[in-house]
């Protein structure tokens, strides 16, 4: 059983995809109409954009996404096949489009919403995020619970990997008690506390787009980060993108699920390999591997 896994914010870096759209122009569609929809070029934010710009949420989300679904098309190109989908945070956006939940042109327009809202939001209220390294996730859940700023566990990604999001004063505080635990821990580069209640402002205004959008049921087993598991129940998928803004990533469960279901090939698709990374650290007696340009794209024997 094969799942397409999808990149999160964060692993954006200058040029990304575009060798993969060199050699196959006939992919330029993706980028035709990501930037109609979005009102800018995005081969320029994708290609050229120096790293502060191209960080920004409202830049970085589509343009994540947008590579995603390149390298994943011009794998089903060359004969990818899978059989489910799950997405790291705003990986899950290219997740729908992939299960064929969402059109291309509705699935710029949720991430379009999306990373304006959140990008506003950040400038409300001040967070930040940490990843903290070698405790158990039960044990970071508690040192946030005992905080007296605000602080909470927000990305569960491996047994030994949870991030924290909070208010600076929150994650100033619990990091100086993670350290004493002989904990590592590392302060992200991020606008925000993503997916805690600091995102509420951004849920509300988002979902305002969300319920406009047709959500079609995929047709292929679809995971979510919300429930930590394959998602069944498609009937209000704007309340839960919505909800999804301000709840926790539960990876670690949905590559327990995908496991469980029979999962032993993991393909992850778009920028760096981070999700790669933690199915290593996660499951035993899978592969895993990551496409994200063309060399990837060419070596990968995934295919027929």
């Amino acid at each position: 059983m094969t799942i397409s896994l999808f990149s999160g914010q964060g692993s954006q870096y200058q040029g990304m995809g575009k060798d993969i759209l060199d050699a196959m122009p006939e992919l330029s569609v993706i980028f035709d109409t990501g930037s109609e929809i979005l009102g800018k070029d995005l081969r320029k934010i994708c290609f050229d954009a120096d790293d502060s710009e191209l960080s920004r949420t409202v830049n970085a989300q589509p343009a994540i996404m947008s590579v995603s679904i390149l390298c994943l098309e011009a794998a089903k190109a060359k004969g990818f096949r899978f059989d489910g989908v799950a997405g790291h945070s705003l990986g899950e956006y290219a997740a729908m489009y992939a299960s064929g939940m969402v059109s291309l042109e509705d699935a710029f327009r949720l991430i379009k919403a999306r990373s304006e809202a959140m990008e506003e939001a950040t400038t409300l209220s001040k967070g930040a995020m940490a990843a903290i390294m070698k405790i158990a996730p039960e044990q970071v859940e508690e040192v946030c619970a005992a905080a007296k700023e605000y602080a909470a566990a927000v990305n569960y990604n491996s047994p030994v990997q949870t991030v924290v999001a909070g208010t600076p004063e929150g994650i100033a505080e619990v990091s100086e008690v993670f350290a004493g635990m002989k904990a590592r821990v590392i302060p992200l580069n991020v606008a925000g506390a993503f997916h805690s209640k600091l995102m509420q402002p951004a849920a509300d205004k988002f979902y305002e787009t969300a319920k406009t959008i047709t959500f079609n049921a995929p047709d292929c087993k679809y995971y979510s980060n919300v429930t930590g598991g394959e998602l069944t129940d498609f009937s209000d998928m704007a309340s839960l993108l919505a909800k999804h803004i301000v709840s926790p990533v539960r990876f670690t469960s949905e590559l327990a699920a995908m496991h469980n279901a029979g999962a032993d090939r993991f393909v992850e698709f778009g920028p760096g390999k981070t999700l790669t990374g933690l199915v290593k650290k996660t499951l035993k007696d899978v592969s895993a591997l990551n496409i994200e340009n063309l060399a990837g794209l060419e070596g990968a024997d995934i295919y027929g």
